[in-house]
């Protein structure tokens, strides 16, 4: 199969897919989660059900798909508040906040609960735990933060304080006063 070929059947679906998941938040935003249907997504979306099966099984399906592309989104967008920061302490307080508003949007009840157990969820926190601890050892390392306690202790005192609060951000201050160097 040429490449030309096999580039436009991926992109079709990568578009489809993407299409799919944008029209299942949209349904949920608009009607709430007991409204979602697969009729209603394939009908928002334009394509038929039969072709909306071939990609997604069931709705629980869907929704999987949606939360694991918000988790990506959220990680790309802290790395990018890290990439744009240059000064350890700096970067990591921004980082902070940035976790402590996505954390303020997160679900509850018993969506919240199912999307939050796939393996997917489990490696992306693993992921941001790495990540954290990285940033907080690098602020360690420039004598900003303090360093009597390993970096990763703290990452997950700071993801457990910030997700704990759904209006975190006055926690990220004092999360950020706890981790400082005493002189």
């Amino acid at each position: 199969m040429p490449k030309l070929w096999t580039d436009t059947i991926e992109a079709h679906r990568a578009a489809v897919r993407d299409a799919t998941l944008d029209a299942a938040a949209a349904l949920i935003a608009e009607h709430g989660l007991t409204a979602l249907t697969m009729s209603r997504i394939a009908e928002t979306t334009g394509i038929g059900r039969a072709t909306l099966y071939k990609y997604f099984p069931d709705i629980d399906a869907v929704l999987r798909a949606w939360h694991e592309r918000q988790v990506r989104q959220h990680l790309a967008h802290l790395m990018e508040i890290r990439d744009d920061t240059a000064d350890p302490s700096a970067r990591l307080r921004a980082v902070l906040h940035a976790y402590a508003r996505m954390s303020g949007h997160s679900h509850s009840g018993e969506l919240g609960a199912e999307l939050h157990r796939s393996e997917q969820v489990t490696a992306a926190h693993q992921q941001l735990r790495a990540f954290l601890s990285t940033l907080i050892a690098d602020a360690a390392q420039a004598k900003t933060i303090r360093d009597d306690i390993a970096p990763d202790e703290l990452a997950a005192f700071a993801l457990n304080a910030l997700a704990a609060d759904a209006a975190a951000e006055h926690l990220v201050e004092l999360t950020f006063d706890a981790m400082q160097a005493r002189c």
